[in-house]
């Protein structure tokens, strides 16, 4: 298999005006820069928020890196006519449009679907928001945390702790943004399928809370059809020094266990003997679990049930997870330099035998590709370019060539 630098990438050739800021929005089209696409971010004059957002290293934040890697970045004034004027200009040179603002916010600078696609009919346009583009919520402010409350997701979660925690859980990781930005970027490949075969362009509605409930697939339907008592859940397991998590799944699965554990009279012991028998006494094969494992460390335990064919795994933090072989031997983490040093990002988590899918190795400055893109997309000279500066439309990193026209 050729090496990822040498393949092309599934998307080379499409290109991406990239409207999208702080998590969802930048999680997709990040997606669609590793395929290939040309994707142009285009900031406010401020930036995007989380380019200030820390683990920050020489005042470049890691955070933004790995969320906008792979794109060019040009930070124009939208508030302003000409700087509208100029997206004008670029839609017909681009292939998809993504935006994350709420709802009504593309229409007031008019930059909606129905203004733009008028201007290049094959143009995929997708917004993400919330609670979608229309209805009574629409306008409603929707961060993760907040639609993790809203989707039933963390009172769900709360529940099964089984009383054991009395509030809700707090979470720090967004997955709302991530599903609805992964959503949002397997509905652009569709609709990009539809263009070619078609010629006729698109207009996605990703909602973040439609991606959360349907995230919540035996949640949804219990809510429905209630169960007559609870589902078994698989708990920590308590070692001498950490915690593992195991799962005997199916009947193979717990004869194995009991094998492993040396504890082979455990499948003819009637509380255990079936699946639904072990339904019923889930507390007490659970205890005997924890009996086994606490004089044993963690890994003894893992090394031990895994020889066994036992599904389990160590609790780990995701520094200890970046090591290991698997993270290692796929090339998960490529490191790249965003002008403060080098730092490993994700790849995407899936592979083509013949096509790249990788991140790339740039980070752009705010608007440090400004003057660039105007020249080689819209043919503006270095004069029409430092006229556009001096007015605040375009604004950000100054090139040599329009630092010399000044």
């Amino acid at each position: 298999m050729a090496s990822a630098s040498a393949r092309p990438g599934i998307l080379d050739g499409i290109r991406v005006l990239d409207f999208t800021a702080m998590m969802s929005g930048p999680y997709c089209t990040r997606l669609m820069a590793d395929l290939g696409a040309e994707v142009i971010k285009v900031e406010p004059p401020e930036g995007d928020h989380i380019r200030m957002r820390p683990p920050l290293r020489h005042g470049r934040s890691a955070y933004f890196a790995q969320l906008n890697a792979g794109k060019s970045s040009i930070a124009l004034d939208l508030k302003q006519p000409a700087a509208r004027k100029l997206i004008y200009d670029l839609v017909p040179h681009c292939d998809v449009l993504v935006e994350n603002y709420r709802p009504g916010v593309m229409q007031r600078l008019a930059l909606d679907y129905a203004t733009v696609v008028k201007l290049n009919p094959k143009l995929v346009y997708c917004s993400i928001s919330g609670f979608g583009q229309e209805g009574s919520w629409s306008g409603r402010s929707a961060y993760a945390p907040v639609l993790h409350a809203t989707s039933g997701y963390d009172l769900a979660n709360l529940d099964y702790q089984e009383g054991d925690i009395a509030r809700p859980l707090k979470n720090g990781i967004f997955i709302a943004d991530v599903l609805g930005g992964s959503t949002a970027f397997g509905a652009i490949q569709a609709a990009l399928f539809r263009m070619l075969k078609t010629g006729q362009g698109e207009y996605v509605d990703v909602s973040l809370l439609d991606a959360m409930v349907g995230m919540l697939v035996y949640e949804c339907q219990e809510a429905q059809f209630p169960a007559e008592r609870r589902r078994p859940l698989y708990r920590p397991t308590q070692a001498s020094d950490g915690f593992l998590l195991v799962a005997p799944v199916s009947q193979n699965n717990f004869e194995a266990l009991a094998r492993g554990v040396g504890h082979p009279e455990w499948i003819s012991d009637a509380r255990f003997a079936t699946s639904s028998d072990r339904e019923h006494h889930w507390s007490e094969l659970m205890k005997l679990l924890d009996d086994w494992a606490a004089p044993r460390t963690a890994a003894e335990c893992e090394a031990t049930l895994t020889k066994a064919g036992v599904p389990c795994s160590q609790y780990r933090t995701i520094r200890e997870t970046m090591a290991l072989p698997p993270i290692q031997e796929r090339g998960v983490l490529e490191e790249i330099d965003d002008g403060a040093g080098p730092l490993r990002i994700p790849n995407p988590a899936f592979r083509f035998a013949h096509s790249a899918a990788n991140v790339r190795n740039k980070v752009p400055a705010l608007g440090a590709d400004g003057p660039e893109l105007l020249q080689k997309l819209l043919g503006l000279g270095p004069e029409a370019i430092a006229a556009l500066r001096r007015s605040k439309v375009l604004r950000g990193v100054q090139d040599e060539s329009v630092a010399a026209a000044e």
